[in-house]
């Protein structure tokens, strides 16, 4: 399965405006590690959860397929950025700690990707995969915004989305891994309205539809959020459900 391209055109805007991961999930996954000597971030975008892991391990190999992402990256002198497809990282094998993938296993192709994890791992290491699904601020707005997600740019979504929509249930956990059970995590981002239409430029759906209609479908939309927002300057909350799986690569597997 080729590489599926959606954000390289968005790099600069994925760095600036996509949400960053909360503290409290990278305390967890340092603390249900074997060792903190090195993880490996798959598909790293702009660094956001590399730079959460970088507080807790000595080194983190962060990839990503896009050359773009990587030379928009979150610098970090414990972060070593490469260019990599997720499926063939490059790694050397029983060499990770913790291999995370934040907001893209459904880009992949997954049992390969799953091949490639059980390679890379340590004996009683760990994998974690995580999304975060589609935020709510007020009711007023999320009654607009859940309009726009499913008419407007609602055909525009890649199918792979609907793994996103699911929370990855649907995703199968090669029995070469342990499923681990998991506590809930959320997400909380601050935006002002145009840093909102700045993340919303970065949605694949958002994408498709300017290319094909020639048009913005963002600018309207902020338009009508505005007498509900109240000052643009001030940032609001956008709040999201972050769910979690997670395993473990038993000895002998």
């Amino acid at each position: 399965m080729s590489f599926k391209d959606h954000f390289s055109e968005t790099a600069a805007g994925y760095v600036r405006f996509r949400p960053r991961y909360p503290e409290t999930l990278f305390d967890y996954l340092a603390g249900a590690a074997p060792r903190r000597a090195r993880a490996w971030d798959c598909a790293t975008g702009s660094g956001q959860a590399a730079i959460g892991l970088a507080k807790h391990f000595e080194r983190v190999i962060a990839t990503d397929a896009s050359t773009e992402q990587i030379a928009h990256a979150l610098p970090s002198p414990r972060v070593d950025y490469r260019v990599a497809p997720a499926e063939k990282s490059g790694l050397e094998p029983e060499s990770i700690d913790l291999v995370t993938v934040a907001q893209a296993l459904h880009w992949f192709d997954i049992p390969a990707f799953f091949q490639e994890v059980k390679r890379v791992l340590a004996p009683g290491g760990l994998f974690a995969v995580w999304c975060y699904q589609l935020f709510t601020i007020d009711p007023e707005i999320d009654r607009i915004v859940l309009r726009f997600y499913t008419e407007t740019v609602g055909r525009y979504w890649p199918p792979e989305r609907k793994m996103i929509e699911e929370g990855y249930r649907s995703i199968s956990i090669p029995s070469a891994f342990t499923e681990l059970r998991t506590p809930s995590f959320s997400l909380e981002s601050p935006l002002t309205l145009d840093q909102f239409g700045g993340f919303l430029q970065t949605w694949s759906a958002v994408q498709r539809y300017s290319k094909e209609k020639g048009c913005d479908p963002v600018a309207p939309l902020l338009a009508e959020l505005a007498p509900l927002w109240g000052d643009p300057k001030m940032p609001r909350m956008l709040k999201y459900p972050l769910p979690l799986r997670m395993g473990r690569k038993e000895e002998g597997r």
